[in-house]
């Protein structure tokens, strides 16, 4: 049994902008063996919550079902472990991300963020509180004050010496962060040589930015729609930002050439997953690039990709998760550059009390606030 079974947590019952999201009471159900149940002192916002929470059920969209508990960028304390966990003991300070099966072919070969069981384990979960409602979103379901948590998805970060105020600043390392940052070191595997593209001035895609200026990028492109996220990237580490803002898609491309070297961009990584932006960025890509795709966009999204120009072009489009991260590796390197003053998270983000969560999600919507994180009264 979870040593804490009466708590409470954030339910969505159904889209966000029906005014369907609630702190409720709710009951934790008994621990399995390979579970643990985490405190949440905070957990970030991410505009995957919003692509599960805010769309209707009856639009079929795979992964949106009602009730459930959302959130998937969680920091916190062990409270009590399954009979099997043996990484972790109450007390022990936390970091949450995704979760995988550990069995498949891609999980015993390559990155744990392309699991085959993915989708299934961490966007449906299961039901883990009271009256049926369903949890273990990202393996976590964070957005609670106590949750039911797969082993998979915990990182142990009690040894680097972490305060409970850089617990709630780190809470989104999980994801949004990780995403991002890993994207352009793990996947694109950026260097000097390389004329970056980053669309998107969110977390994702600021954590790639800083990343981007850390590989040393000869240029790093921002672009957005909000001149206040292109101030920032600017201040975080690009070169160059384009504001889409009145703006063809066709422009967008010849602004993109323009800044890199007149020839297009080597690596572009897309947050947005609008397809005309996507188009026109691989419009904007040189001979050899890799375009990534990192946003989530809807099932029915989609883009032409003419055979004859990918052949002679050898331009790669493919999709990323996670960024091919190793969460139990990859988050403690996060930690020491934050550490350093390489990877300032503290300038993207914004704390607001879990009973004021309508208000995040509505700032971060608008665009007036880049990562949101709600923070427990614990």
């Amino acid at each position: 049994m979870s040593a804490i079974t009466q708590s409470e947590a954030l339910v969505s019952r159904g889209p966000f902008s029906e005014s369907k999201w609630a702190i409720e009471p709710v009951t934790l159900r008994p621990l399995k063996a390979d579970e643990v149940t985490v405190q949440i002192i905070a957990s970030g916002i991410c505009h995957t919550d919003l692509h599960c929470g805010n769309t209707a059920e009856e639009e079929n969209v795979p992964g949106v079902f009602y009730p459930r508990v959302l959130g998937h960028e969680g920091s916190g304390y062990v409270v009590a472990t399954g009979e099997n966990v043996t990484k972790l003991k109450p007390g022990d300070a936390v970091l949450l991300s995704f979760s995988y099966c550990g069995d498949c072919y891609v999980c015993k070969t390559g990155p744990k963020s392309h699991c085959t069981n993915f989708f299934e384990i961490n966007f449906v979960g299961e039901p883990a509180f009271s009256e049926n409602i369903g949890g273990r979103f990202f393996g976590q379901s964070s957005f609670a004050k106590h949750t039911i948590v797969s082993d998979k998805s915990v990182v142990n970060v009690t040894g680097l010496d972490l305060s409970k105020d850089d617990l709630k600043l780190l809470a989104p390392l999980g994801c949004g962060f990780q995403t991002g940052s890993g994207t352009i070191i793990n996947v694109a595997k950026a260097g000097p040589d390389d004329c970056v593209t980053i669309v998107g001035m969110g977390g994702v895609g600021l954590a790639a930015v800083m990343a981007a200026k850390n590989q040393k990028c000869k240029v790093i492109i921002g672009i957005d729609r909000i001149e206040a996220r292109l101030q920032l990237a600017q201040s975080l580490g690009a070169t160059h930002v384009i504001n889409t803002t009145g703006l063809t898609m066709d422009e967008v491309s010849a602004k993109i050439k323009l800044a890199a070297d007149g020839i297009g961009s080597t690596i572009s990584i897309d947050t947005s997953a609008h397809p005309p932006l996507l188009a026109a960025q691989i419009a904007a890509s040189r001979y050899m690039a890799k375009i990534i795709q990192v946003g989530t966009g809807m099932p029915k999204a989609a883009i032409e990709i003419p055979l004859q120009e990918y052949m002679v072009s050898g331009k790669q489009y493919f999709g990323a998760v996670q960024g091919h991260s190793k969460p139990e590796e990859y988050i403690p390197k996060m930690i020491q550059w934050w550490k350093d003053g390489t990877f300032p998270v503290e300038k993207l983000v914004k704390f607001f009390d879990a009973a004021d969560f309508a208000n995040a999600v509505k700032l971060m919507g608008s665009g007036d606030v880049v990562k949101p994180i709600i923070v427990w009264d614990n």
